[in-house]
């Protein structure tokens, strides 16, 4: 299992438009995806309403996780995506 921390870096955290772009792009690797805050638990990645509901806000990190091949490179542009503005 693969891990990567990542701070969001949009200006309104990972709301609508950031989650769903971040969810779209963790579906597109085929792997199973998780996305948690700090302390809390894991949730889908893939799943626009799971990520709403971590309520992320800016600057805030989060921990992601992928299994399968090609894990590393997936959470490597998955972390990315979350850092870029």
């Amino acid at each position: 299992m693969a891990t990567r921390t990542a701070t969001v870096a949009s200006g309104v955290g990972l709301h609508a438009r950031p989650a769903a772009l971040f969810s779209r792009a963790a579906k597109e690797t085929g792997l199973a995806v998780t996305i948690a805050v700090d302390g809390g638990d894991p949730v889908d990645a893939t799943s626009v309403l799971n990520v709403l509901t971590l309520g992320v806000g800016p600057g805030q990190q989060v921990t992601l996780t992928a299994e399968g091949d090609a894990a590393d490179e997936a959470l490597t542009h998955l972390a990315a995506l979350l850092e870029s503005p």
